[in-house]
């Protein structure tokens, strides 16, 4: 991912303190998904249905 790669909470992540957070971020041809509490890691991506 670069540092342009803009990402989303997920509205499937919960309330509260935000203790269960999935970011997602739109590249255009793949849908990246992450661990907010280990940004770091690599994503895991799938095709985007388009």
């Amino acid at each position: 991912m670069t540092a342009v790669t803009q990402w989303k909470k997920s509205s499937y992540s919960g309330g509260g303190e935000g203790n269960a957070c999935v970011e997602i971020a739109d590249l255009r041809t793949h849908i990246a998904v992450r661990d907010s509490k280990a940004p770091a890691r690599i994503p895991l991506t799938f095709p985007a249905a388009r």
